[in-house]
């Protein structure tokens, strides 16, 4: 396709009108489902995602056509941004509750943060700095504050998947990465200005 198109993942995730609403906002062509043609035909994938990792997971294998994602993303390079939740299933598996596999895309798992001063979850907005020039963020080292809400964290078995890191008592990774594949822990789609710069970085990858 020519033209960029954007695919919102549908599982049911309270999040996806927001973000469906910050992509429209900026233009960009865009529709919320789990059809394997609209997963096939679109040009970038996004995961939104809020809750718990098993009960998404068990409705994003319920709802969406995993196979079709996989081949899209893994076999052909398209572009995919998961959000929150989103970002959190891409690991090879969660701690929340009980050990629960994740998407397995990035090696790492996704365990409690651990503060002593201050309150979880993590609710607010925090600066994310750039690592291992990570593209999404490129040309934000001024505007980099983002909006915050979670209890976890991904942890990557390799360095070179972390993207971004964030200080709340303890650094923390925010952003991670591996070719074509991204993750945020934190809402662009509510983080104003630096959420706009980050989504146009992602359409442009």
């Amino acid at each position: 396709m020519s033209k960029s198109s954007v695919c919102i993942l549908d599982y049911g995730s309270g999040n996806v009108k927001s973000v469906y609403n910050i992509f429209n906002f900026l233009g960009y062509n865009v529709t919320i489902s789990n059809k394997k043609n609209i997963i096939k035909d679109c040009t970038h994938i996004v995961l939104p995602g809020v809750g718990a990792f098993e009960s998404s997971m068990e409705k994003i294998k319920n709802l969406i056509p995993f196979d079709t994602l996989e081949n899209q993303v893994i076999k052909n390079g398209k572009p995919f941004l998961g959000i929150c939740l989103g970002m959190q299933v891409l690991a090879t598996h969660g701690t929340e509750f009980k050990k629960c596999d994740g998407f397995g895309w990035i090696d790492g798992s996704v365990d409690l943060m651990k503060t002593d001063n201050q309150p979880i979850p993590h609710i607010g907005w925090n600066e994310v700095k750039n690592v291992n020039n990570n593209n999404l963020l490129v040309g934000l080292e001024t505007i980099n504050d983002f909006y915050f809400v979670h209890s976890y964290i991904f942890n990557p078995h390799k360095n070179s998947n972390i993207g971004g890191i964030t200080t709340y008592e303890n650094d923390f990774v925010s952003c991670v990465q591996k070719n074509n594949i991204y993750g945020v822990q934190f809402h662009p789609e509510k983080s104003q200005k630096a959420g706009q710069l980050l989504i146009n970085n992602f359409m442009n990858t």
